[in-house]
């Protein structure tokens, strides 16, 4: 086995959860509430889901928060999202210290606003030294540029352990991905990554997400017998 895949927890406790945070603005419209109001109240599950990662002791946390594609939205639904994401790494850079998370942006940074593009990095310079939990978030990402980009960098060198070293960093691969929202699909989210994820879907809209939901998906996680291509129980882990 790789050192790659070596990294994939083999315990009954994921290392690395992703979460697809969707429905913000169908919850809103079942409201009769402008989607921007989905999108403020999606910002306080936010804060709740951080809080459960940490009293779970996860090592990382990444949230898909505005996809690529997600620039053909409404222009006044697009300027509130960059305006609650900034508001955002401005409010949590004191309890990032506080609580000892490292806060970082994967994704595209070109077609962001100059304002945001410096809070950014602000915010990740400000946490770098944390070490309770990595905290990813996803803005302007799309899974599919990132291996392109990866690829790219490696170029004839590329291999599977050097392609993961470029996307992953230094956090562990996702063990389980949450999406909210009653859609069954990844929609370009850590596609290398997830690999060997276990995924857990929630018909819940966002802003419903409660710190007991993360627990709950955890304790599912811990269900899940993971064989990664091998028979029985045993899972190998490279030393």
């Amino acid at each position: 086995m790789t050192a790659y895949f070596a990294l994939q927890s083999t315990s009954n406790m994921p290392r690395h959860v992703g979460v697809i945070m969707d429905g913000n603005g169908r919850w809103a419209q079942e409201r009769a509430l402008p989607r921007t109001e989905g999108h403020r109240r999606g910002a306080d599950a936010v804060g709740r889901t951080i809080e459960a990662a940490l009293d779970l002791g996860l090592e990382a946390l990444t949230l898909f928060a505005f996809s690529s594609d997600n620039w053909c939205r409404p222009a006044a639904e697009v300027q509130t999202l960059m305006e609650l994401f900034e508001h955002f790494l401005r409010r949590e850079s004191d309890r990032c210290l506080r609580e000892g998370i490292r806060l970082s942006v994967i994704g595209r940074r070109d077609r962001l606003s100059a304002a945001l593009r410096r809070r950014i990095a602000l915010t990740e310079q400000a946490t770098a030294t944390q070490n309770r939990l990595r905290l990813r978030m996803a803005i302007d990402y799309s899974s599919r540029h990132e291996i392109l980009s990866a690829i790219r960098k490696t170029g004839e060198s590329a291999d599977l352990e050097s392609v993961a070293r470029v996307l992953d960093g230094d956090v562990p691969p996702v063990d389980l991905i949450i999406r909210t929202g009653r859609e069954r699909r990844l929609s370009d989210f850590l596609l290398w990554e997830a690999a060997y994820a276990e995924l857990y879907f929630l018909d819940r809209m966002w802003p419903d997400f409660e710190r007991e939901d993360l627990v709950v998906a955890v304790e599912s996680f811990k269900t899940r017998q993971r064989r990664f291509g091998r028979v029985g129980d045993a899972v190998e882990v490279a030393g």
